[in-house]
């Protein structure tokens, strides 16, 4: 096994692994990579949907995939499938004016998996099943180099803030209508802590993305105005980690402490077939996690915008 770091910040390469027949000294030292790197990247490693599965509970329990507007779910709950093939006509392209493809657009927000959660993911593993010949790249950044670089005031400013996350919230800065109405109601929004900390190294990082809606305590224009300032400072150009697939990579990130996006490409020319599963986090971020039924929340699903209506709860 090789491991080669890929950016000063984050990632790096991994080589001479087969993940599908991997004893228990490898997995140690893909494990011990994973904690320092945040994000692995395999190449050629031709994997079924059981057998990728299989790999990512050596991790931890399989998180339950959302049930959206892109059908996602549709090939297994603990699946996610990530494509521009038509389910429901086998081998028509969805172009991005597609509603489900609208929703997948979604995605080309920094973000982190399932902060919208009471019990946000542990890590993703994204595996390129056909990739596009242009486009379509995965980018990273490391939260934990976000929180090293900023200065102490702003720090002890951050420690012990609670920002309330909502899937309903990030989509909603894309368009309206993306949720039926009965998942609408299934989306309360969530309370996460702002700054994490790894409980196997102990670093500590912070915790934003598009989901983040909003930080309790604060008057809604400040709070917003320093959360787009701490992405801002995320994800300048020179933090970025930019993967251009191939075919049967596999790349698994660190949701605790990193953001990603995915790229546009030609959707209505080329196909983009991926398959992701999800490592469940080990518990909530603050307690209580839920945060309510508050006129907030109420507020996305009858406006669609991002501002809370009756103010900051």
């Amino acid at each position: 096994m090789k491991v080669t770091p890929l950016h000063p910040h984050l990632g790096a390469e991994v080589a001479g692994v087969e993940l599908k027949a991997m004893d228990g000294a490898t997995f140690k030292q893909v494990f011990d990579a994973f904690q320092q790197y945040s994000v692995l990247v395999f190449h050629d490693q031709r994997l079924t949907d059981e057998e990728q599965m299989a790999f990512t509970e050596r991790f931890g329990p399989l998180e339950e995939t959302l049930k959206a507007t892109g059908k996602e779910n549709r090939l297994h709950p603990k699946l996610v499938d990530l494509s521009n093939v038509d389910p429901d006509h086998d081998e028509r392209l969805m172009g991005w004016g597609d509603r489900r493809m609208l929703y997948q657009s979604g995605n080309q927000l920094w973000h982190t998996d399932s902060s919208f959660k009471p019990v946000p993911a542990m890590a993703s593993l994204l595996s390129g099943r056909e990739v596009p010949p242009a486009g379509g790249e995965t980018e990273f950044v490391s939260m934990r180099h976000a929180w090293d670089t900023l200065p102490e005031a702003t720090r002890r400013r951050l420690e012990e803030r609670v920002v309330v996350h909502s899937i309903l919230y990030s989509r909603s800065t894309i368009a309206r209508g993306l949720f039926d109405p009965e998942h609408e109601r299934e989306l309360a929004p969530v309370r996460q802590a702002l700054v994490r900390v790894n409980p196997v190294n102990g670093r500590k990082g912070i915790y934003i993305g598009s989901h983040a809606w909003y930080i309790e305590g604060m008057e809604h224009g400040e709070s917003r105005r320093l959360l787009d300032d701490l992405l801002v400072h995320t994800t300048r150009a020179e933090c970025v980690l930019r993967h251009r697939w191939t075919r049967w990579d596999l790349v698994m990130w660190d949701n605790r402490c990193v953001l990603h996006r995915g790229r546009p490409w030609d959707a209505e020319r080329h196909k983009r077939v991926m398959r992701r599963t999800t490592i469940a986090g080990e518990g909530p971020t603050v307690e209580p996690p839920f945060a309510t039924r508050t006129p907030a929340w109420e507020g996305i699903i009858a406006q669609g915008v991002g501002q809370p209506r009756g103010g900051t709860p």
